[in-house]
Order: C-alpha cells, then structure tokens, then sequence
C-alpha cells in the first residue's frame, strides 16, 4: 500500500496482475533493449497510484541478471492501456526499486 497519496509503495513480491502486465509489454523491452529473453519472469515492484498506477517491476531475464522497468497502466476507464517509459538493463537480484526515468 502506497504510504500517502502520490507516494511510492514498499517493495513487494511480483503478482499474477504483475506478471500479466510484464507479458504485456515484453515485446517493447525487446525492442528497446535489443534483446531476446528466453527468460522473463517478474519478481518485486513498487507502485505509485496517480490518475492510474506507475510501476517499477523488477524482472528476471535469465542467469544473473534483471531489468527494470518503468511503465504506467492508465484506469480501466481510459482503457487500461500499458505504457513502458524506460528499462534498466543489467541490475542484481539485490539491486533496490527505485522510480527512474
């Protein structure tokens, strides 16, 4: 739960919701990274609840390494679509979740 209106959540495991969404925009990352991931599996997230929900995912991209992705999900009445803004490559699974640009 964000901790007040606009703010950040604490960093939690990924959900099935979650997962749905990194499935969503996979093909984007690929694109943006010039990747092809076999493995693509999301594991924590922040959120942020504005006009919609801003999220951080981590993601599991095979061996040892993780991308990070900044995406925003309008409200169902904007039809929900997904946005994908940016994607850190190269993180550790003890990288901290940290809104980016």
């Amino acid at each position: 739960m964000a901790n007040k209106p606009g703010g950040w959540s604490d960093t939690m495991d990924a959900t099935e919701k979650i997962q749905n969404i990194c499935d969503q925009v996979k093909v984007r990352v690929e694109e943006k990274t010039h990747e092809n991931y076999r493995e693509f599996k999301a594991v924590k997230y922040i959120y942020q609840i504005v006009k919609g929900e801003n999220y951080v995912i981590k993601v599991h991209v095979g061996g040892e390494d993780y991308d990070h992705l900044n995406l925003f999900q309008a409200l169902p009445c904007d039809r929900g679509e997904i946005v994908l803004h940016d994607v850190l490559q190269h993180k550790t699974k003890d990288d901290p979740l940290i809104p980016f640009n």
